[in-house]
């Protein structure tokens, strides 16, 4: 399967690179950071349009 991939530099805090990498050990994705930024940003997607839905209510 052929992903679409753009690269990226990103600039963080040591303390967030360390739990970056935290992150990465537990989900099993080595070292691999790009993967976790991609989770995060997945489920801060997906929760933000679960909030989009409440505000009809």
């Amino acid at each position: 399967m052929k992903r679409r991939m753009r690269r990226l530099s990103v600039l963080v805090t040591p303390q967030t690179f360390w739990h970056l990498a935290r992150i990465a050990k537990m989900a099993g994705f080595g070292d691999n950071l790009g993967r976790v930024i991609d989770k995060l940003v997945r489920e801060k997607v997906l929760a933000l349009r679960g909030e989009e839905g409440d505000h009809g209510n």
